[in-house]
């Protein structure tokens, strides 16, 4: 057969990822501070992008989409309309006639009766005067920081530095405090090794563990523990409660941790009644005496939608305004530059480029606010029992169900439902809270929520009685009798999740209360 060169065509469809497309499936799942930092970043290398507050008024818009600014009349600073010509105020023009005849008129006086307002004012103490002056926002068209007039709040190295003078007084011995301060996390447990100290500062391991010991008896109580057990001897030694019992619990924290009272009385030496006590004691102290001084911000949640109850018993679904960024096209200001750039073919490209990505990015978030709007919607409308009665009547739901209804894919649904919060009449929730899994009904009827039967579970718990603990057995047959089919094994798997102890545990904790009461 003969080699030949030949062409032939052919069609082909194939699906291609493009990184808009890529972009605008990360922004879909992007959270409020995330999306909030992408923007800036956006706006901040593109200039055709302005970045518009919820609060701004948007003026009348022109045929390109932008906003016009506000103009101002001349000598007004709030700008109201101009005034006709000779209309002028009333004591304006008394004054400018002759206040005298006003003043016959209307029988009043329009004189300065505070005369030390027109004349120079003397300072009393000119260099106070000076230091007023020189004050932030005191200068013309100024305002006050009021940041500036508040005191910064201490950290824990701060707090221990402050202490250090009056401990220590030799040079080395501070030094050896300050490079153990240094080594010290945020619960205020020391993370060093004392050998590795020794070595480093070419000192004695009896002077480092002699600081060690004065420093633990800083404030706060607790703090350059190496252990959790020797962080409560010191907050107990400093209290004078470490008596021998007491340092017997304290080396055996894990059998605390277990609930094995009856070993612990043993190793104790001590009845029921002085374990309760000396228990009690331990619950007194702080286990992270550094998490006091933590000086990170915790965020406040901002949640993306919010649900109200209408008056005609359905629900109002809107997007918060808060949570949605308002970005715009400044395509006047593209007008006018691209007219100087008609010769410069590189920067009418580089102009053309930022107008495509501006576009871009407007319609993502268009598109990003309506999807998060209709998988809203639909969990609302399947969970309305809920939203009436409370978590009792949550229904099981998965992303196959809402992504059916809205005729979207599952990873769409999922993405959306990602780090997204909804405000409802029953709290803030998370939209994955509304996902639970379906346990079967035990008579044949409606499934039901694991959520839900996890609410069941703790609800007979907390309402058992020291002389009736309800095992997990007992808990199996009391949600077949409410109709719900499950298995043993489930109920202490939600049981151990929601941190509950087993029913020999819980019996021994209500029997000691109740003694503790009567007693």
């Amino acid at each position: 057969m003969a080699l030949s060169a030949s062409l032939h065509l052919r069609q082909s469809q194939s699906l291609v990822m493009t990184p808009q497309l890529m972009q605008s499936i990360q922004l879909l799942q992007m959270t409020h501070l995330e999306l909030n930092q992408f923007i800036a970043q956006e706006v901040e290398k593109n200039p055709l992008l302005e970045l518009q507050g919820n609060d701004d008024d948007f003026g009348g818009s022109s045929e390109h989409g932008s906003r016009e600014e506000p103009t101002s009349g001349s000598g007004d600073d709030f700008g109201g309309a101009e005034e006709a010509p000779g209309q002028r105020d009333l004591y304006d023009n008394a004054m400018a006639t002759g206040g005298e005849r006003l003043n016959e008129q209307l029988d009043a006086d329009f004189g300065n009766i505070y005369q030390d307002d027109t004349a120079p004012q003397r300072a009393d103490a000119p260099e106070l005067l000076g230091q007023w002056k020189s004050m932030p926002g005191s200068g013309e068209g100024g305002d006050y920081d009021f940041d500036d007039f508040v005191a910064s709040r201490k950290s824990l190295r701060e707090t221990l530095l402050e202490q250090l003078p009056f401990a220590l007084s030799a040079a080395s011995d501070r030094l050896i405090a300050q490079h153990l301060i240094d080594q010290l996390d945020e619960a205020g447990y020391l993370q060093a090794d004392l050998g590795e100290v020794t070595e480093r500062l070419g000192a004695d391991d009896a002077d480092v563990m002699r600081v060690l010991l004065t420093l633990q008896q800083f404030d706060p109580p607790g703090v350059f523990a190496r252990t959790l057990s020797e962080c409560l001897a010191i907050q107990l030694r400093l209290r004078d409660r470490l008596d021998p019992a007491m340092e017997a619990l304290v080396a055996n924290l894990e059998l605390l941790a277990r609930r094995d009272f009856a070993s612990l009385k043993k190793i104790c030496g001590v009845d029921e009644e002085d374990l309760i006590d000396m228990l009690a004691e331990i619950r007194k102290l702080d286990p992270k005496p550094g998490t006091s001084f933590e000086t990170s911000v915790s965020e406040a949640i901002v949640p993306d939608i919010v649900v109200r109850a209408a008056p005609d018993g359905t629900w109002l679904i809107e997007l918060n305004p808060d949570a949605l960024p308002r970005v715009l096209v400044n395509q006047a200001y593209f007008t006018s530059v691209s007219r100087g750039t008609e010769k410069n073919s590189a920067d009418q490209a580089f102009l053309n480029e930022c107008l495509q990505t501006a576009n871009w990015l407007t319609r993502s978030l268009d598109q990003r606010a309506k999807t998060i709007m209709k998988v809203a919607t639909e969990i609302v409308r399947q969970q309305d029992a809920f939203l009436v009665h409370g978590v009792g009547h949550l229904r099981p739901l998965n992303l196959k169900t809402v992504a059916d209804a809205i005729k979207m894919h599952e990873s769409t649904v999922s993405r959306v439902t990602s780090n997204k919060y909804m405000l409802t009449p029953r709290g803030l929730f998370e939209l994955k809270y509304f996902f639970t899994v379906s346990i079967s009904s035990a008579e044949g009827g409606d499934s039901h929520s694991a959520e839900t039967v996890r609410h069941r579970i703790r609800t007979m718990i907390h309402e058992e009685r020291a002389d009736a603990v309800l095992s997990d057995d007992d808990i199996v047959d009391s949600l077949k009798q409410a109709g719900i089919d499950i298995a043993r094994r489930t109920v202490a798997k939600y049981r151990e999740a929601m941190n509950i102890p087993s029913s020999v545990q819980r019996r021994r904790e209500k029997r000691a209360m109740a003694k503790v009461s009567g007693f």
